[in-house]
C-alpha cells in the first residue's frame, strides 16, 4: 500500500495548499505552469512544504519525462542515463534533484552543460541557502523560489485531507509539534493510525518515538544535540563531542551544517588562543564538501578532536560585541579628524587627516569613547 503522504498528494495547483506567493493568482509559478514556460529553477525552503509536489505538478503541465533523484545517493552515472533517455525522446526532460545542496562542486559542474544546453530542465530542491550551496554558474541559470513553512491554518487543512478521525486536541497538538512541516504531520498520523487505530494526543506522542521523527531538523532534538555538541567542545570534553557528532550523523544531519558550526566555534570559542583553528575548521568544511558521506566522517572527527583539545579564548568576540553595544547606544559618534579620509583640497583645508600618524599610540576612538578598552588579552 502506498504511503499516506503519496495518496493525498495534490495533483493540481487548485488542490495545493500553501505558498500563495508562488501559486496564487498571477503569481510566478502558477503563471509558468498555466502558460507553459519551461525553465530551470530551485525551490528553497524547509522540509515538508511542497517542493516535490510543485515539481511534479510543473512537469505534468508539460507532459514531460520526469525523473527524480536524491543528491544523497545519486551520481554522475544516474545523470548520464537520464540524458540518454532525453536524446531518445521528443518530450522535454525534467530532472527533479532533491537535496541539491548535497551535490559537491564536481557533480554540479558535470550537471551544468546539460542545463545550459536545455537538454535537461532542472528543478532543484534544497533546505539550505542556494547562494552558499549551489555553484554560481548553475545558480545563474536557475530562478530561485523561496518556500515557507505552512501556517497553522494550512496545517489544519492538510490534516483534514487525510480523512482520519481525531479530536481537536489531537489536531492542535499535531499542528504545534509539526511546526509547519506537512510531511512530518502526515507521517505521524499514519504511524499512529496503523499501530493504535485511534488518533489521540497520547497515541501521537507514542508514535513520535520513531528515530526519524525524533530528530526532525527543525525540532527540539536537533537544537538539543547541536547545543550539546558545541558545549562539549567548549568544555574540551572530546569523548562527549565525538558522541554527539556521531549521533547527529547517524540521525541524518547534513555534515556541512556541522562543519559550519565548527567554523563559528573556531573564532567564537578558540579565537586568539590558537588563530590556526579557524584555518583548520575551514579546511574541514572544504573536505566535507569535496568528499561527502560516508568518508567525510573522518574529516569531521579529525576537526572535532583538534578543536576540543585546543585552548579556548573568547576575548576577540567579546570585545567586538562590547564595541557593538556602544555603537547601538551612542550611534554614529564623530570620527576623529586626524583619521578621516581627505580626498579633496576642501576637506584638507577643513582639517580632515591633519596630524595623522601611522603608528600613533593615541586613542583613535571617537572622543566620547576615548578611554574605552574593548579587547584585553587573555591571561
Amino acid at each position: 500500500m502506498k504511503p499516506l503522504a503519496f495518496q493525498i498528494r495534490p495533483q493540481t495547483l487548485d488542490e495545493f495548499i500553501g505558498q500563495k506567493h508562488l501559486v496564487g493568482e498571477h503569481k510566478p509559478l502558477r503563471e509558468a505552469i498555466e502558460n507553459k514556460h519551461l525553465f530551470s529553477f530551485l525551490l528553497w525552503g524547509p522540509p515538508g512544504v511542497g517542493k516535490t509536489t510543485l515539481a511534479e505538478i510543473y512537469a505534468k503541465a508539460f507532459d514531460a519525462n520526469f525523473h527524480m533523484l536524491s543528491a544523497v545517493s545519486a551520481g554522475k552515472d544516474d545523470i548520464r542515463k537520464i540524458v540518454g533517455h532525453a536524446d531518445d525522446s521528443d518530450k522535454p526532460t525534467i530532472l527533479f534533484l532533491d537535496e541539491i545542496h548535497r551535490f559537491n562542486k564536481a557533480q554540479q559542474d558535470f550537471l551544468l552543460p546539460y542545463v545550459e544546453s536545455g537538454k535537461l530542465t532542472l528543478i532543484g530542491a534544497t533546505t539550505e541557502n542556494p547562494s552558499f550551496e549551489v555553484i554560481s554558474a548553475l545558480l545563474s541559470r536557475c530562478r530561485v523560489f523561496v518556500l515557507y513553512e505552512h501556517s497553522p491554518e494550512e496545517m489544519a487543512q492538510i490534516i483534514e485531507r487525510t480523512s482520519i478521525d481525531m479530536d481537536q486536541e489531537a489536531k492542535d497538538w499535531l499542528i504545534s509539534m509539526a511546526n509547519g512541516d506537512a510531511r512530518q504531520a502526515i507521517t505521524l498520523i499514519e504511524i499512529a493510525n496503523n499501530i493504535y487505530k485511534k488518533i489521540t494526543v497520547e497515541t501521537l506522542k507514542e508514535s513520535l518515538q520513531s528515530k526519524f521523527l525524533r530528530y526532525d531538523k527543525k525540532g527540539e532534538e536537533h537544537y538539543n544535540t547541536i547545543s550539546a555538541f558545541i558545549k562539549s567542545m567548549r568544555a574540551s570534553n572530546t569523548d562527549a563531542a565525538l558522541y554527539y557528532l556521531a549521533r547527529m550523523i547517524d540521525s541524518g544531519e547534513d555534515p556541512k551544517f556541522i562543519a559550519r558550526r565548527m567554523i563559528i566555534f573556531a573564532s567564537e570559542d578558540i579565537g586568539m588562543a590558537q588563530p590556526l583553528a579557524l584555518l583548520v575548521a575551514n579546511q574541514v568544511f572544504d573536505a566535507v564538501t569535496k568528499v561527502g558521506l560516508p568518508e567525510c566522517q573522518y574529516n569531521l572527527a579529525h576537526g572535532v578532536v583538534f578543536l576540543c583539545q585546543t585552548k579556548k579564548d573568547r576575548t576577540a568576540g567579546d570585545a567586538y560585541f562590547a564595541a557593538l553595544e556602544d555603537v547601538k547606544k551612542f550611534g554614529n559618534l564623530p570620527i576623529p579628524m586626524n583619521i578621516r579620509n581627505a580626498p579633496t583640497k576642501l576637506m584638507k583645508d577643513l582639517g580632515y587627516g591633519k596630524g595623522y600618524e601611522a603608528y600613533s599610540k593615541e586613542s583613535l576612538l571617537p572622543g566620547k569613547l576615548k578611554n574605552k578598552r574593548y579587547y584585553k588579552k587573555a591571561d
